[in-house]
């Protein structure tokens, strides 16, 4: 009966020491569990930067300068030096018109001269009437002029280095004062500067007081992704055009290496303020599947805070945060957030 007893005090003991070994199991199990259930993410801490306000315009770009070659008269083209593509230097003969007007203005030029010469030495010793000389004197100074402006407009010359953009005619025939050019203007030759570049902007009247000569801009060219071009505000068009609120600035674009061209297609980028502003990676925000919200997460006391923000402008993998419940120095989760949800638990690894 003792016996029994004694038996049976062992095996409740042995029962009580078994269960206090299960739940302290459990409780390790447990904990280790809730270990296992934070989230490795990690954070940039948020600081204001400085940026720069910009506006996009699109613009089509033209030669600096353009010309349309003609004589001063129709006549008969004698003969054309040069084809459209070619390059000319200023002063460089381009057409060379019918001579035959200029050799008989300079045989009447030398016969007024000669005729000149002998009044204005029977003048000295007083053997001619002053209205004589005069008259004479008029008639070879109007010849002489005449001389000069047929030189001029017999032989075409280049105005400025640039590059022959178009050529209406050929040797041998008559030029008649016809337009013949898009433009709706007559010539023979059309002649471009495109070692710069300009463009007229039309833009709106609320950055009046921001556009100033001498402003660079910023050119992108669709066929030139990955290369930037540099502008400067050469005039601004001092009224606004009542029909669209708009006022015109003029610029010039430097095209030294020669890849832009008159006629592309272009957006100018105008900085006109600088201030501070959240930038963040475009990778820190979310959007809410089905709408347009944004938000984020925020690391406080080992656990992820979600966010709401409204986003401003990009500036490459940057993007502008806008947020009365951001404050400066909160750490921004920015990578490992698609997992987590308000109030998760997280570690983190940066």
């Amino acid at each position: 009966m003792k016996q029994n007893r004694i038996l049976t005090i062992l095996f409740t003991l042995a029962v009580a020491v078994l269960a206090s070994c299960s739940q302290g199991t459990q409780e390790e199990t447990s904990a280790a569990g809730n270990e296992q259930q934070k989230e490795p993410v990690e954070v940039i801490k948020l600081q204001p930067q400085t940026i720069a306000r910009s506006v996009d315009y699109p613009a089509t770009l033209k030669a600096y300068e353009e010309v349309h070659l003609v004589p001063a008269q129709p006549g008969r083209i004698e003969d054309i030096f040069v084809e459209v593509s070619d390059r000319v230097t200023k002063g460089t003969p381009l057409v060379q018109m019918d001579k035959t007007q200029l050799h008989q203005a300079e045989v009447q030029l030398q016969n007024l001269k000669a005729d000149f010469n002998r009044l204005d030495t029977l003048k000295q010793y007083g053997s001619v009437a002053q209205q004589q000389y005069d008259q004479v004197k008029t008639q070879y100074e109007v010849a002489k002029s005449n001389v000069e402006f047929l030189k001029e407009n017999t032989q075409l010359l280049a105005p400025f280095n640039g590059v022959v953009s178009g050529r209406y005619f050929e040797p041998g025939e008559m030029y008649s004062g016809t337009p013949t050019t898009t433009t709706g203007k007559a010539a023979v030759l059309s002649i471009v500067q495109i070692n710069r570049l300009k463009a007229i902007v039309p833009v709106s009247e609320k950055h009046f007081p921001q556009i100033e000569k001498g402003m660079e801009t910023n050119i992108k060219v669709d066929i030139y992704p990955d290369t930037d071009f540099t502008g400067r505000i050469e005039r601004v068009h001092p009224t606004i055009d009542p029909a669209n609120r708009t006022f015109n600035v003029e610029m010039v674009i430097n095209n030294r290496e020669g890849l832009l061209r008159p006629g592309m297609f272009a957006r100018i980028e105008f900085e006109l303020d600088k201030e501070e502003a959240l930038l963040l990676p475009s990778m820190a925000v979310l959007k809410m599947q089905g709408s347009n919200n944004r938000y984020l997460y925020v690391e406080k006391d080992g656990k992820a805070h979600r966010i709401s923000v409204t986003i401003g402008d990009r500036f490459d993998d940057n993007i502008e945060v806008i947020s009365d419940e951001l404050e400066m120095g909160d750490n921004v989760i920015i990578t490992g957030q698609s997992r987590l949800l308000d109030g998760v638990a997280v570690e983190v690894k940066n």
